[in-house]
């Protein structure tokens, strides 16, 4: 029996551990709600974050490279080849993670919708007037926010607000850095939203994460584009003008808000609807079931 490994870091669904030099990244079945942990096991989604992050990560290296070596527990250490890591964990090249959380919205929804009511802005970025709630936007715009720790919530930050944060790190280097992540943010965005749309799903929103390699080259982190850092709208039934239903955590997030006393905690019914919209999506972006 190999030796039990421990876990460097634990995310509020995530666990990550050091391999020399690499990580490995495993996703559990844990899920989080509104920056809490929930009490429920959702069987299967860790999976499902590895293997879409996996697809998306094939799908954008003409844009960007990423952190991704290998899925297969075959090319980890012996204890990561037992069931429970067998297809939710992710080998990774070790970056220096930038403090910024690269968001992009195509479409005008959940926050951005609540400040643009207010005073037709987004994030300090003003839009055109007349928008409908789920409307789609004219471009898609960049919202960064900075990374929170645990328990605390992210602070949206303007442009020339994350170039001051990077300076303050790499002197000399914010602006090209924060202008570098704003254009690979959108790149990525409209190239997989414009995929996604194809096989019948909308891309509302998602958020990147970006570290610098060995070599000082900017790299995608993290996961990406799965149910989890991201809004996923079905495109049959889309209309403007009120909220959408969604491939994500919304049924979760939407019982929990209606539901005063819950000890979050979500009846198995609403862990099964919300586990089945997680493997939908995964089907109808990579063309096959989950393995």
């Amino acid at each position: 029996m190999s030796e039990a490994l421990h876990p460097i870091k634990e995310g509020k669904v995530r666990e990550i551990y050091d391999n020399g030099d690499s990580l490995i990244m495993v996703a559990t079945d844990r899920i989080s709600c509104f920056d809490v942990i929930l009490n429920n096991i959702v069987t299967k989604k860790g999976t499902v974050l590895t293997q879409m992050s996996k697809f998306w990560f094939d799908y954008t290296e003409d844009i960007l490279p990423n952190h991704m070596i290998s899925v297969d527990v075959n090319d980890m250490p012996e204890f990561f080849r037992q069931e429970k890591f067998d297809g939710n964990s992710m080998m990774v090249k070790k970056l220096t993670m930038l403090p910024i959380e690269c968001i992009v919205r195509g479409y005008i929804t959940g926050s951005g919708w609540a400040s643009y009511k207010e005073n037709g802005t987004v994030c300090g970025i003003t839009l055109p007037e007349g928008l409908k709630e789920s409307d789609k936007l004219p471009e898609p715009i960049y919202t960064p926010s900075t990374k929170a720790e645990i328990g605390d919530h992210d602070e949206n930050i303007s442009f020339e607000q994350s170039i001051d944060v990077l300076e303050k790190i790499y002197p000399g280097k914010g602006r090209e850095y924060a202008e570098k992540l704003r254009d690979c943010t959108i790149a990525l965005y409209k190239k997989c939203a414009d995929y996604a749309l194809s096989k019948g799903i909308i891309i509302a929103d998602t958020k990147f994460e970006f570290g610098l390699d060995e070599n000082g080259n900017i790299v995608i982190g993290d996961e990406m584009l799965t149910p989890d850092s991201s809004r996923f709208w079905p495109l049959e039934g889309y209309e403007a003008g009120h909220s959408q239903p969604s491939f994500d955590k919304q049924f979760a997030r939407d019982w929990l808000k209606a539901n005063e006393g819950h000890n979050w905690t979500l009846p198995q019914d609403i862990v099964d609807k919300t586990i089945a919209k997680y493997l939908e999506a995964y089907e109808k972006l990579t063309g096959k079931p989950l393995a």
